[in-house]
């Protein structure tokens, strides 16, 4: 398709688009609020399986101990499966990023406790046995079932949870650290397996038994749904196909994605999905781009830029490509506002997602756009923002230069948008960039609860 054509998709009048369901905080909080509940119950669950006369007798406290933190682990990590099981009704509230942050943060508790779990276990064992923790250790593993699955199950979460640590991260590829995290689901599973066959509160109470299996499972089911049958049920009723790719700034490339009834996907824009390109090296990773487009005429667009072999390659691919979708997701999107005036800051191929979120915004809402960019080449959509920034009766600010000539601080901030800090603020470009807007709205009086932005680290 030529320049022209594709503005012509863009303005012409789109096809009726589905409503996506905007974000229920009261409904996320109630979700939250039963995470507690269960952690309760996990305790109570525990201890209710010990007698408490049986805590005077040697090591039994530390065993006590021990099945406490085992238990809790195991429903933590419950928890943080489900926290990026990309969930609808979480999602949309917290937004991918956030949900992942939580994931990060939370992370290492588990690891603690199971680490703790073994410790407190083996050292109480050996005071009943009267022997020392390392010969206990050795019978727990030989004799003890499913206590050396457990073992291994805790080595490939420690290996997942090293591999996340934001130094180490940086340094390995995408496929790398995701390949590494496939592995959690393994030693969930050998988790499990292990508490089933020797835990205290399910030897011999196979109500326990079932809550905590039904528990899993539900945990499973729903990963299973969000991860891999929805995405797949939509890639299936729409056909998605790779329609022709467009260079449109240096080493910036928008893809157009054919496909059937794409406008009845529930998508808000500013959102992103995650796209996996059906073709030879590509088809097995699946990587995260925002939409820079509402779907229109059966037609629907991303923009990349070219920061990596995945990103690169997309620039290569060929008409007729398959493609599979995931999402959308995010909450980068109109409904995260919350007054009618908005300013959209927008670096390199972060403007994608701000020209997206532009055209679904109200006709009501007043608009300030800024974009940033070295050299006038570099504006990303420059072309379609500008009719896009008319026809919402927008206005447009275009920063070009290099960054220690053409900065966007605080005093730079209130010269081009004086009232900033009663404005919703949506920024959107290399991570130090969205921190540098950030901070500069906050010196210009913005509350920092009305920044909005999105992150795609892994």
């Amino acid at each position: 398709m030529t320049e022209q054509a594709i503005a012509a998709e863009l303005y012409s009048r789109p096809a009726r688009r589905r409503a996506a369901s905007p974000p229920n905080p009261a409904l996320a909080g109630a979700i939250a609020w039963l995470a507690g509940v269960g952690l309760a119950l996990t305790v109570v669950l525990t201890l209710s399986a010990e007698r408490l006369s049986s805590l005077g007798n040697p090591g039994e406290a530390v065993i006590e101990a021990g099945r406490v933190a085992g238990m809790v682990a195991a429903y933590s990590m419950i928890v943080l499966v489900l926290l990026v099981a990309r969930l609808p009704v979480i999602e949309r509230v917290a937004g991918q990023d956030r949900l992942v942050a939580w994931h990060r943060r939370l992370g290492p508790w588990p690891l603690c406790l199971v680490a703790a779990h073994g410790v407190l276990i083996t050292i109480g064992y050996a005071a009943q046995a009267r022997t020392g923790p390392l010969a206990e250790l050795w019978t727990l593993l030989t004799t003890y079932p499913g206590v050396l699955a457990g073992t291994a199950g805790f080595g490939l979460l420690i290996a997942a949870g090293v591999s996340s640590y934001r130094r180490i991260r940086r340094r390995l590829a995408y496929e790398t650290w995701w390949s590494i995290h496939l592995y959690t689901y393994l030693a969930l599973f050998l988790a499990f397996s292990h508490q089933v066959a020797v835990g205290q509160p399910f030897v011999g109470h196979p109500v326990a038994r079932a809550i905590w299996t039904a528990m899993w499972a539900g945990a499973g089911a729903l990963v299973l749904v969000y991860r891999v049958g929805l995405p797949l049920l939509r890639t299936l009723r729409h056909r998605p196909v790779v329609e022709s790719i467009n260079a449109d700034a240096p080493g910036v490339a928008t893809i157009v994605v054919r496909g059937h009834a794409l406008h009845r996907l529930p998508l808000t824009g500013g959102q992103f999905f995650h796209w996996r390109f059906l073709r030879r090296g590509l088809w097995w990773q699946a990587h995260p781009y925002s939409v820079s487009g509402l779907p229109r005429n059966g037609r629907l667009r991303l923009t990349v830029k070219a920061l990596g072999d995945h990103s690169r390659a997309l620039a290569r691919l060929r008409p007729g490509t398959r493609v599979a979708i995931e999402g959308p997701y995010g909450a980068f999107t109109r409904h995260a506002r919350r007054a009618d005036r908005v300013l959209l800051v927008g670096a390199g191929v972060g403007v994608a997602p701000v020209r997206a979120l532009l055209e679904d915004l109200p006709a009501y809402v007043d608009a300030e756009v800024v974009v940033r960019a070295s050299s006038d080449r570099d504006l990303v959509l420059r072309d379609e923002l500008r009719e896009l920034a008319a026809r919402h009766g927008a206005r447009l600010h275009e920063l070009v230069g290099p960054r220690d000539h053409v900065s966007l601080d605080r005093d730079a901030l209130l010269a081009l948008v004086p009232d900033v800090a009663e404005r919703d603020i949506y920024v959107c470009g290399p991570e130090e960039f969205m921190e540098a807007v950030a901070a500069a709205a906050r010196r210009a009086g913005a509350d920092l609860e009305r920044v909005h932005s999105e992150r795609f680290e892994f």
